[in-house]
């Protein structure tokens, strides 16, 4: 039996001075957790037995599907090189030499170590499909840790990788990860969505992320709750309402107008009279291109156009320009290009590549929200001056049309039209169709049906274990602590006699304990020696699920039993507590 008094819970009166989100809060204050250092944690006695049922779920759950591995946190850099993620991961990633120089990294993800045994493995199409997971630490060093366990620095993942030999079995594995995901975090008591996503440097088309929403959250989620729809922030979409173009002026032609020092889109729309959504607001990038002859990186021209309201996204950037680093050009590059100052900067008078292959030639990618527009207002690329009658297609060629911006909330659904709503979440699970970026790159290959050489094709797949606990505790708590599911709590049941020195409750509560603990249910004695408010305190501190309070009742062969979410009291028969539970917590059994 574990009895209080025994065992190391080393709760809190008050939150640590730096903790904002209430997750960090309730987890440090219960005895969960203690802070090492910047974004590394020790799991104390109470965290450690919830993330051991956080584990068992999810191991249970993809060992229907999957089959379970254990691999290196240690990887050597010739691996990463392979997929080209050793410089792209940048200052994430943490790095080290041993002892005869040669670089090694923690591992921040394992898809390089997952197709490394794939590629030596795998022959023929007869081994595929293959699901292979694992549950293991990994290492970002994250530059900001924050918000207790939701951004640091070591953190425990599920993670999972399938190799397909077509589209279709991708499909297949893609799916079986989703309802497994939905059954995880279904057993783990989370109200969550799943929304469309980005697939960032992990690479990929296909993606989805499991979110929480939480005002602790550092992503944003766009959703409509009339159908449903729902996305990441950084792949949302919105229909926009339609806009009264300006007339032309003149002849119709581009035609110059004088703006002595009006350089914001603001500025420009009030002196002229107009709306920002009558303008166009200039971007101006330089990317990183890899020279295909030299392997070198060149710096190449990106020019974005939006409308005058609206916000760039930088996921979407980094889509439309196929990955690559970009950042803002310098004032010498801007005036080398556009032969003008900032703040006067147009698309007209330059010649524009027709494709993003089209050699050196400056790439302009236009937002979708200009599309069929006519009579904007432009930069001139001349100080002082804008031009008006500006029209895509007629002014000037775009390279290509993308969806670059933010959506706003209030815009409409892209499905069915009503306003959409934005709000803060924390991601507790990603899954990517990785399609062929590692086979590729690394070499993989097997025989398919008929004797020819084909890639395998991946999917990744993640799970944050600590993320799942967080999420819940913000989900669940009050001003007194925290509430987690009996399925993930560290018990069910907290045992608490109101006066230990009283023979009658003492032995009660200790025999009420043994029969729960018998008949299968997870039982903490509080039989320490303290006052009952402290005691109750305590409990309602530590996120068991029920308390039983052994008290003056035992006289009358009851008890009172507190359901911590809702704090609802009820009395209990002493003789009948273990039938009690059984219909409370194993109602199918």
């Amino acid at each position: 039996m574990h009895r209080w008094s025994e065992l190391f819970i080393p709760t809190l009166r008050e939150a640590p001075a730096d903790a904002e989100v209430a997750s960090h809060k309730f987890l440090v204050r219960a005895g969960y957790v203690r802070q090492l250092a910047a974004g590394i944690y020790s799991y104390l006695f109470m965290g450690q037995r919830s993330f051991n049922k956080i584990m068992n779920i999810v191991r249970q759950e993809m060992d229907t599907i999957g089959q379970e591995f254990f691999l290196p946190a240690i990887h050597p850099r010739e691996l990463w090189e392979e997929s080209g993620r050793w410089t792209v991961m940048g200052q994430n990633m943490f790095r080290l030499k041993d002892r005869k120089g040669a670089e090694l990294a923690l591992g921040m993800t394992h898809e390089e170590v997952m197709t490394d045994i794939a590629r030596k493995e795998l022959r023929s199409y007869k081994q595929l499909p293959q699901i292979w997971y694992q549950i293991q630490t990994k290492f970002r060093d994250e530059p900001r840790p924050r918000s207790g366990l939701l951004r640091v620095r070591q953190f425990i993942m599920k993670d999972s990788y399938s190799f397909d030999i077509d589209a279709a079995g991708l499909d297949v594995s893609y799916k079986k990860h989703y309802d497994v995901y939905c059954r995880i975090f279904d057993r783990c008591g989370l109200k969550y969505m799943v929304v469309e996503a980005h697939s960032g440097a992990m690479g990929g088309s296909l993606s989805h992320e499991f979110m929480v929403r939480t005002p602790a959250g550092e992503d944003l989620i766009v959703s409509c709750e009339k159908c449903n729809y729902a996305a990441n922030m950084e792949k949302a979409t919105s229909q926009l309402e339609a806009v009264d173009d300006l007339k032309p002026e003149g002849d119709g032609k581009p035609l110059l107008v004088h703006t002595p020092g009006q350089k914001t889109i603001e500025d420009v729309a009030r002196y002229l009279g107009v709306s920002p959504k009558n303008k166009i607001k200039t971007l101006a990038l330089m990317a990183n291109e890899v020279d295909g002859k030299s392997g070198k990186a060149k710096p190449r021209a990106v020019i974005l156009l939006m409308r005058g309201d609206h916000q760039m996204n930088e996921a979407k950037l980094s889509s439309a320009v196929g990955g690559l680093e970009t950042r803002p050009m310098q004032e010498e590059e801007i005036v080398a290009l556009f032969h003008s100052p900032a703040g006067f900067l147009g698309p007209i008078g330059i010649d524009w590549a027709k494709s993003l292959d089209d050699g050196d030639k400056p790439i302009l990618i236009v937002d979708e929200a200009l599309k069929g527009r006519k009579n904007l207002i432009s930069g001139a690329n001349k100080q002082d001056y804008h031009v008006k009658n500006v029209t895509p297609e007629g002014s000037f060629h775009p390279t290509a049309y993308a969806d670059l911006r933010s959506v706003v909330a209030g815009e409409a659904c892209p499905n069915c039209g009503a306003p959409l709503r934005i709000d803060t979440a924390v991601e507790i699970g990603h899954i990517f169709k990785l399609g062929y970026k590692y086979s590729e790159s690394m070499g993989t290959r097997v025989l398919d049906r008929n004797g020819k050489e084909v890639m395998p094709i991946m999917g990744c797949y993640g799970i944050g274990i600590e993320r799942i606990l967080t999420a819940i505790v913000e989900q669940n708590n009050d001003e007194n602590g925290f509430w987690l599911p009996p399925q993930v709590a560290p018990f069910e049941v907290v045992v608490v006699p109101t006066n230990v020195s009283d023979d009658k409750i003492r032995t009660t509560a200790e025999d009420i304990a043994h029969r729960m603990e018998a008949a299968g249910f997870e039982v903490l004695l509080d039989d320490r020696d303290e006052r009952p408010g402290v005691k109750f305190k305590d409990a309602d501190l530590v996120g068991i699920p029920f308390r039983v309070n052994v008290g003056k009742k035992v006289t009358e062969g009851t008890v009172e039993v507190v359901q911590r979410s809702t704090r609802e009291m009820r009395d209990a028969s002493i003789s009948a507590i273990t039938e009690y539970f059984q219909n409370l917590l194993r109602p199918a059994l």
